[in-house]
């Protein structure tokens, strides 16, 4: 039962980390910044924000 519980909790940390990432960077757009990331720099930011996010779920 644990295994289950953490994986549908790391699953829900990635997609929210995903959601969260873009919708920062769509806000930027509109706002007139111009951001461009490379493929390590998205997989670092996308790593933190699910750990991120990951520890909001334990609290």
């Amino acid at each position: 039962m644990r295994y289950i519980t953490g994986s549908i909790n790391l699953i829900l940390s990635l997609v929210i980390s995903t959601v969260i990432i873009y919708a920062i960077n769509i806000i930027a757009n509109f706002a007139g910044a111009d951001y461009s990331f490379t493929n390590g720099e998205v997989f670092v930011i996308w790593i933190l924000m699910a750990i991120l996010v990951n520890n909001c779920f334990k609290k």
